[in-house]
């Protein structure tokens, strides 16, 4: 006869319960904070707070500030081309996240 354990654990999310401001999101994604307004202006990254000493920033900004970084520095991309890459690339996310999965 077998035995089974079954162990069962328990987490939050931290990405998403973090709260960034513009200095602490320049230094994770390694990008000028002027970059980062510029973003924001586009609509690339989505603040919290009326002006940017206020801004917070949630785990997913992150994530976005990393990849527009990429996008910049590696296929040198202007903020509208950011803007408009991070948007097909979250379309390309939908669209992938409707698909029936294949075994």
């Amino acid at each position: 006869m077998t035995q089974s354990n079954i162990t069962w654990i328990e987490g939050a999310v931290v990405e998403n319960e973090v709260h960034m401001t513009i200095v602490e999101l320049s230094h994770a994604s390694r990008t000028p904070e002027d970059l980062i307004m510029s973003w924001v202006s586009e609509g690339v990254l989505s603040p919290v707070g009326s002006s940017p000493q206020d801004w917070r920033f949630g785990g997913d900004s992150l994530r976005r500030a990393k990849t527009a970084a990429h996008l910049t520095h590696d296929l040198e991309l202007n903020v509208p081309g950011v803007a408009l890459a991070l948007d097909l690339l979250d379309e390309i996310a939908q669209l992938r996240a409707r698909l029936p999965r294949e075994a």
